[in-house]
């Protein structure tokens, strides 16, 4: 079995300029749309990846981490990871595809944010396949991370401050 980490997980069009999609590698956030005080008080960049998710420009999770506790909010890890698995070669779209898959199956956890960890390309007996890996992140205000009922309620909140 051959297995390697691609150097080029974060793609680019030919002539170098990034495409349309914001682009995804090891390391990239992923953020749910920010609730009003969250937005005016860590003043993240972002592009729109899928559905209510943006990816953050420019910084990954340590970069991250610093901007948030420098504003005084924490910025939670979680341990279980999530892994999917595709068919075929590397490339945009199937690992957007991989993302879309992750985003779906963390999403009844209520967690803000989601952090690329892995994407690997490999071949099982001459056919090539990759694993996309990812961990749930959280950013909030308080120290201690709230039950899944009280990130729903902070999420249904932050969608009506939104209108």
């Amino acid at each position: 079995m051959f297995a390697r980490k691609s150097p080029r997980a974060d793609f680019t069009s030919e002539s170098g300029e990034s495409s349309i999609t914001p682009r995804v590698k090891v390391g990239t956030i992923l953020i749910a749309e920010e609730s009003p005080r969250m937005a005016e008080v860590l003043a993240l960049e972002s592009k729109p990846y899928f559905g209510k998710w943006s990816v953050l420009q420019d910084l990954d999770g340590r970069a991250v981490d610093n901007t948030i506790h420098a504003a005084g909010w924490n910025f939670f890890f979680m341990a279980a990871e999530t892994k999917v698995l595709f068919l075929g070669a590397l490339g945009a779209q199937r690992i957007r595809g991989a993302v879309k898959r992750i985003l779906r199956k963390v999403g009844q956890q209520n967690f803000n944010c989601l952090e690329v960890t892995g994407i690997v390309a490999k071949h099982f007996l001459g056919v090539p396949y990759a694993t996309v890996s990812a961990h749930s992140r959280h950013i909030q205000q308080n120290c201690q991370l709230g039950s899944i009922e009280s990130r729903q309620a902070d999420q249904v909140g932050a969608d009506w401050a939104r209108g």
